[in-house]
């Protein structure tokens, strides 16, 4: 009887003690987001747009804005398409994301990126860009929802 007890304590202390020991990343989730973005601008630029986080069956509203500076100039629309991760609830999408950059886009061109803002949200992108568009800047991508 005492073995028994022993066990069912023992039981409980690990299923109680399991999740704290995981920490808060081990109930983290993903999603698949879409952002559209265009982008001008001559040494200083803009960038804006809209896109869409489908998180837990349920699909988000977002906007996309930024400003650019640094070596650039030309016009583009980027169209991005990927995964979201390390996020707890669909708000952690919300943030900047900053990243030193360099490419070249005539007419069509290929991109891909990974991203992480101040809530450690993670994004894995690929897509294309159309325009023309050549850079060499430090760029500022902030995403809202709407």
């Amino acid at each position: 009887m005492r073995v028994l007890d022993l066990l069912r304590g023992v039981t409980i202390v690990v299923l109680i003690a399991l999740p704290l020991t995981l920490g808060p990343s081990a109930y983290a989730g993903s999603g698949s987001i879409s952002l559209t973005v265009y982008k001008g601008g001559w040494f200083i630029g803009a960038s804006g747009g809209s896109g869409r986080l489908v998180f837990r069956g349920r699909t988000y509203r977002l906007g996309v804005g930024g400003i650019n500076y640094g070596l650039l100039f030309g016009g583009s629309k980027t169209e991005l398409h990927g995964r979201v991760s390390n996020i707890q609830r669909a708000s952690d999408v919300v943030g900047v994301y900053a990243a030193a950059g360099a490419g070249l886009a005539v007419g069509r061109g290929v991109r891909a990126i990974i991203l992480t803002n101040q809530n450690g949200a993670v994004l894995e992108l690929t897509g294309r860009q159309v325009g023309l568009m050549a850079n060499a800047d430090l760029s500022g991508l902030a995403i809202t929802m709407k």
